[in-house]
């Protein structure tokens, strides 16, 4: 690794996590928690497996990264996120505030995890009615359903399948996060290719802070059940 060779905080940083994919390291252990070598393959596609252990050592001498072999019947070696590295949490935060606005023009050709989605829906959405039931919207947009649900003014994410979900998304992820952040209007998004099955009024749980409104976006609170098949 080079090093910019600055007495300067900045450049210090830049030294420690500022090499490619070392960020990214960053992001799916907070995402992940502790997890093995293959899971971090698996959430950076496209990196090297020479390239990933070589970024794994430098983070690991940088202080950001442990790892520990995990007892049996796992008997395997988990990389985790030491508190210093947890320190990261703000700067990841604010990199995909900033790069939001980026996603709208994203290629169809991307690579997409499904659970890249917890970190900015827990940060930047909110439930605009948090005196009312929880709800719960199953999004179907990659590779493992996500479970997004609003309760008491709050987002949550987590991964799996609900027996009875309020609402079932499925479609593109660029066109469900463009309806969930209202930046598409619910016609136009089936009109796309997003398929709706349950209650449209559920979607009206979800709001966005940090990415505006189309002018033109219509509530779904008018509108009936929806209920679409392919």
């Amino acid at each position: 690794m080079r090093s910019y060779g600055e007495f300067c905080a900045v450049a210090k940083a830049l030294d420690a996590i500022g090499d490619r994919w070392a960020l990214l390291i960053v992001r799916e252990l907070m995402l992940v928690g502790a997890c093995r070598y293959t899971d971090l393959q698996h959430g950076l596609p496209g990196v090297a497996t020479n390239l990933l252990a070589d970024r794994l050592r430098q983070l690991e001498k940088a202080g950001v990264v442990s790892r520990e072999l995990a007892p049996p019947p796992i008997a395997t070696t988990l990389f985790r996120l030491t508190p210093r590295g947890q320190d990261l949490l703000p700067v990841i935060r604010e990199l995909g505030r900033w790069g939001a606005p980026l996603l709208s023009e994203a290629g169809g050709d991307e690579a997409f995890r499904s659970y890249w989605i917890t970190l900015p829906l827990e940060l930047y959405y909110y439930d605009p009615t948090p005196e009312g039931p929880p709800v719960t919207i199953e999004v179907r947009m990659g590779d493992e359903p996500m479970l997004v649900e609003a309760v008491d003014g709050k987002i949550r994410v987590r991964r799996g399948s609900a027996k009875d979900p309020d609402a079932i998304l499925t479609g593109p992820p660029w066109l469900v996060l463009g309806l969930l952040s209202r930046r598409v209007e619910l016609q136009d998004a089936l009109k796309q290719g997003v398929d709706l099955q349950g209650d449209a009024k559920v979607l009206n749980r979800v709001r966005s802070t940090s990415v505006p409104e189309s002018p033109s976006a219509r509530t779904a609170e008018a509108r009936p059940k929806v209920s679409r098949t392919k």
